[in-house]
């Protein structure tokens, strides 16, 4: 890629990340995104449809981020309370960023995305789960219920609450390897 066009989405992303650490999405402009990018607004439309598509690919990097950081996402039926610990641990080393881009009414698309891309990599490795309710059921659940306790329980010592976590995945774990005649 051009060296110009590298640093014109540098400044772009900056800008929008120092803009979105102040304020709702909804309130930045791209006017003011681009007067502090020191852009002009055709430069930022030639490379983004607008604000929220900005703002939507930084999200999808971070999901994916958290995701690669994993090692075997697939764990969450193998070993569940290392899938939690390598799930928080992705959580961690981008929650700066978590904690701009997905604060207000955005922070549900976190771990909606999350979700998505952890199901996808599981079922690549499970195929015959794909279409079972136990296990999207008990996937969504330990993934939406474990975010939002974790964050939740921020005031507690971290390695403690994702110990926990990992216990209480452990045992949703148990479920969603049953045989779909055991949970009836």
């Amino acid at each position: 890629m051009d060296l110009r066009i590298t640093k014109t989405k540098t400044a772009i992303i900056n800008a929008f990340l120092s803009l979105r650490s102040k304020k709702p999405l909804e309130k930045i402009t791209i006017k003011e995104l681009c007067e502090q990018a020191m852009i002009n607004k055709s430069t930022f439309y030639s490379h983004y449809g607008d604000i929220y598509e900005l703002s939507d690919m930084l999200e999808t990097e971070v999901v994916l981020s958290v995701i690669q950081s994993m090692d075997h996402p697939e764990y969450i039926f193998e070993n569940p309370g290392e899938f939690t610990r390598q799930l928080f641990f992705g959580y961690l080393s981008q929650d700066n960023l978590i904690q701009i881009l997905f604060s207000d009414n955005r922070s549900s698309r976190l771990v909606s995305k999350i979700d998505r891309a952890v199901k996808e990599l599981a079922f690549e490795k499970y195929p015959q789960f794909r279409s079972q309710p136990a296990q999207n059921i008990g996937l969504t659940f330990a993934i939406y219920g474990g975010y939002y306790a974790y964050a939740e329980s921020r005031n507690y010592d971290r390695d403690t609450v994702i110990s926990i976590l990992g216990e209480i995945i452990r045992k949703i774990g148990e479920l969603l390897t049953l045989p779909e005649d055991r949970l009836n």
